[in-house]
């Protein structure tokens, strides 16, 4: 069945929460020029070094070099690192390098149907694809936790043709979640802003999320 991660997590509470709700992944936000979610780098390091032996925590990053994404993610203590904007050419084969253990994510923030041609170039280089809803080109790049929903056709394309498991993201909630698996396919979903009420992890809305998930019917293609 489709995974599910919970990202945005706030602390080790809403960490156990999202697993005991069936969460295959969390997501730890550091330091980004918007959106909602990011924790110190101390809180991160204190939530995955209890999650981590329980499940996948990916650490979401906005650096843009290797070397400092390789220190982060070492200094953090996480299983995954999940890179939110596109970075230089040659800088993922760098990073697989420094965390060679370390399963590496590139976001693709899907605008248009160019996005299927930014991540067929990515997918060699990379463990798993998420697609998102944000802007890099924006005046304040966003770059995660918008609650917007992006086209699911071209996500589609991407699941189909990436040949690596893919992630989908933006918008997602319990109301809209089965729809998404049915019209995406994709190896997993993620969710942040619609699982929180005044950016709190809310155990209803998990429940809710988690139901829809499991009735969808929904299988991964990858």
């Amino acid at each position: 069945m489709v995974r599910f991660k919970v990202c945005c997590i706030q602390d080790i509470a809403e960490a156990e929460l999202a697993l005991e709700h069936g969460a295959s992944a969390i997501g730890l936000v550091s330091a980004m020029p918007s959106g909602p979610g990011p924790i110190s780098d101390e809180r991160i390091r204190e939530v995955a070094a209890w999650a981590t032996p329980r499940t996948r925590t990916f650490l979401l990053t906005s650096q843009d070099n290797a070397k400092r994404i390789g220190s982060q993610v070492i200094s953090a203590g996480v299983n995954t690192v999940q890179v939110v904007d596109a970075l230089p050419p040659g800088a993922l084969r760098a990073l697989r390098a420094i965390v060679p253990t370390v399963r590496l994510v590139q976001v693709i923030h899907v605008r248009g149907p160019e996005s299927y041609a930014e991540a067929m170039q990515v997918a060699p280089l990379v463990d798993e694809i998420l697609l998102d809803s944000g802007n890099p080109s924006a005046a304040v790049k966003e770059l995660g936790g918008t609650g917007r929903v992006h086209d699911w056709q071209v996500s589609r394309r991407i699941v189909q043709d990436a040949g690596v498991p893919v992630w989908l993201a933006g918008g997602l909630r319990s109301e809209n979640v089965a729809e998404a698996v049915r019209a995406v396919r994709p190896h997993g979903v993620d969710v942040c802003s619609g699982l929180r009420v005044g950016g709190r992890l809310q155990p209803e809305l998990l429940r809710r999320f988690a139901r829809a998930l499991a009735e969808s019917g929904g299988a991964a293609l990858t």
